[in-house]
């Protein structure tokens, strides 16, 4: 009897199904000589330091660091009952070995080694690796398991980075939380993706915009332009100058057929940002959307940093574009070459994302709206990367005039190539089909006369704030210059962990969303932006973590041992916690300033907005309106800045689409709030009275 162990219930049924075992036990499934049983998640963990010692209970500097000698694990007691069950089964006699059918990478080795290592197993187990979660690749996974230590290197590497996350997230919280009287969360990521944003915003605030001038020369069919001339006076005088002579000598005349090759598929992190760009979706809701997708067997394994297919798919790509055609209607151009998304070498552990062909078996109208919208993206970057390059027209033209140079650029479409399988036009995107087209051909040496001139008044803009699209992007490139070239993996965190980042650098208030539906900027918070001024280099740095990000990659590789990366690691964070020392001013800069949404109804002091609620400014006063108000989610709705202004301002405010929790009804109606003796607000509710009709 072999026990097979996946990562989740629905793996786990999926691979039951596909194998036979079939008949449903308490936590498992049994049949045709299988037990399959799964976790949740991470099973067992890290113990926290108080299980090593008692002191560290509180968070004392003279304690730290904290390195353990010998790593302590348990099992959380969430998950405790699942754990009992996974070790019984390994207890059982008639269980000879185990499959390792946990996800096929560095978390899903470190989930079923732990459970494993916990449960004190001795028995064999091999490895199930597979890319795709249809039939046949289950299949053919189990038709060709590898033994387990093959991945011994993976394992030690997943260690490696969960010990060293460990060490440098408890003393380096637990130093700054000390010292600056609040708690401050330090990552071993998550800190240099926040100085990202934190540099960049720093950036667009001391931002000065300069004005500049430029000169046109324009005639039927050509508009030439001066570069930026920096004062008003100069570009007014050339603007002169020009009119006076009202010709212009062409200096180069050039038109030259370009082509704009299909862009490679998507690996995790050109997904996610494609679907922040044109969907608005979060990294982790695209992330949460493919996994879906990859355990309903509709899409391939999701946490690849590969961008191509191996060469042995070749023969199977042809099949799946005549299924993604006949799903979606969308179709690859009639010159079609297979070869460009086809790179072995440039494969790592999974391929890239593609569509399974268990497209045509579903009703892919019955997915939730953000899985049908992945997959389809999904479906036409399939279609896109075998389909004919994109060729235009490329026109640059310089002249001379007043002793200036002008230039036009002219940019046309003469076959869309792969841009046809969207249907999204470039100029839907904020560009143009026909860019600039210079609809005259001109020669060298040619006089030509202008009709008008004009001169333009135009501003340096400052850089944007991050998006999702943008930070991940920089997160893919930060270090890449100081990273060795043949380097596979570059940046900060995975594929895999980039969203999650992102995600807990908002949940603990160092970020925030700001934005419209359409485009969401992460800023950071006064409370991230006080954390990366008093973080030393040695943590925000994103060269260094990158390196170390590397440096995991040849741990796998067996290029780079274990012991010095945590070597490396210990010894950084014992000398930050031996050496450093406050920053003056902290005080001023971890207490922002709060905006005041309104006055107090108790005492008249402001009212401010916090992380929870909107509270009195005078700590004397009692006086809060939580954001997560029992009354208001009677009402399905939730205290926003909008509904607290308006009950401070007028003591009452208007709610549509009230939905009642008990009968799910759902309606319009008036909040009225008073409050009591304590200061505690009370909450009322009235309706408009419905009017008669007139006999």
């Amino acid at each position: 009897m072999k026990l097979v162990i996946a990562e989740k219930p629905s793996v786990a049924q999926s691979i039951a199904k596909v194998i036979g075992a079939n008949q449903r036990a308490d936590g498992y499934l049994e049949g045709s000589g299988y037990l399959v049983s799964w976790c949740v998640g991470h099973l067992v963990e890290l113990a926290e330091p108080e299980e090593y010692d008692s002191r560290y209970q509180k968070w004392n500097k003279e304690d730290l660091p904290i390195i353990p000698d010998d790593w302590k694990y348990r099992v959380s007691s969430a998950t405790k009952a699942q754990f009992k069950i996974l070790k019984d089964l390994m207890d059982r006699d008639d269980v000879e070995s185990l499959v390792e059918a946990t996800d096929a990478g560095r978390e899903g080795e470190l989930i079923f080694r732990l459970v494993y290592n916990q449960a004190k197993c001795k028995k064999p187990f091999e490895r199930l690796w597979i890319s795709s979660m249809e039939d046949d690749a289950i299949l053919n996974g189990f038709a060709t398991l590898r033994p387990g230590k093959d991945y011994d290197d993976l394992y030690e590497a997943a260690l490696c980075r969960e010990r060293a996350d460990w060490i440098v997230g408890i003393n380096a919280t637990r130093l700054f939380s000390f010292l600056y009287g609040q708690t401050l969360n330090v990552g071993r990521v998550m800190t240099p993706t926040l100085a990202l944003a934190v540099e960049r915003e720093a950036n667009i605030k001391a931002f000065k915009p300069e004005k500049f001038y430029t000169v046109m020369l324009m005639t039927e069919g050509l508009n030439l332009t001066s570069e930026r001339i920096p004062d008003k006076e100069s570009a007014v005088s050339l603007e002169k100058a020009c009119m006076a002579s009202g010709k212009a000598v062409i200096t180069k005349a050039e038109k030259k057929e370009k082509q704009e090759k299909a862009p490679a598929l998507f690996d995790l992190t050109t997904l996610q940002r494609e679907a922040n760009k044109k969907l608005g979706y979060t990294a982790q809701q695209t992330l949460d959307y493919t996994q879906s997708l990859y355990e309903k067997k509709l899409c391939s394994y999701p946490r690849t940093d590969s961008r191509y297919l191996t060469d042995d798919m070749a023969g199977t790509v042809a099949t799946l574009l005549e299924q993604v055609e006949a799903a979606y209607g969308t179709h690859a151009t009639d010159q079609r070459d297979i070869s460009r998304i086809i790179n072995g070498k440039k494969v790592s552990d999974h391929h890239a994302i593609i569509p399974t062909a268990q497209i045509t078996k579903q009703n892919l109208k019955e997915l939730p709206t953000g899985e049908q919208e992945i997959l389809k993206l999904l479906a036409t970057r399939l279609a896109e990367g075998v389909s004919a390059p994109c060729r235009y027209a490329q026109t640059e033209i310089e002249a001379e005039c007043a002793g200036a140079i002008f230039k036009a650029k002219g940019k046309q479409i003469l076959d869309p190539g792969w841009k046809s399988v969207s249907g999204i036009k470039e100029s839907e995107e904020g560009g143009s089909d026909d860019e600039g087209v210079i609809s005259i051909d001109v020669k060298e040496g040619e006089e030509i006369e202008f009709a008008k001139t004009n001169c333009k008044e135009g501003q340096t803009t400052p850089p944007k704030s991050f998006t999702e699209d943008t930070l991940l992007a920089a997160m893919e490139k930060a270090g890449a210059e100081e990273t060795p070239n043949e380097a596979e993996r570059k940046g900060l965190g995975t594929p895999a962990t980039r969203a999650g980042i992102i995600e807990k650098l908002v949940r603990t208030g160092f970020m925030e969303r700001k934005g419209d539906k359409k485009t969401k900027y992460l800023i950071p918070t006064g409370k991230g932006e006080a954390l990366i001024t008093v973080v030393p280099e040695s943590i925000q740095s994103p060269i260094m973590t990158a390196e170390w990000e590397q440096k995991l990659l040849e741990i796998e590789k067996r290029n780079f041992e274990a012991d010095e990366f945590m070597r490396e690691i210990k010894e950084m964070i014992k000398e930050l916690t031996e050496t450093y020392e406050p920053v003056e001013a902290s005080d001023i800069l971890m207490h922002p300033v709060y905006e005041p949404v309104g006055i107090c109804p108790c005492c008249g002091a402001s009212v401010v907005e916090k992380s929870k609620g909107f509270f009195c400014d005078d700590k004397a006063c009692r006086f809060a309106l939580w954001k997560d108000n029992r009354f208001f989610e009677s009402l399905s709705k939730k205290i926003t800045k909008q509904v607290a202004q308006q009950l401070l301002a007028k003591g009452k405010v208007k709610l549509k689409r009230c939905r009642s929790v008990k009968t799910g009804k759902t309606y319009d109606c008036t909040v009225t709030m008073s409050v009591n003796a304590s200061g505690t607000p009370q909450f009322g509710l009235e309706f408009e009275k419905k009017r008669g009709y007139e006999r």
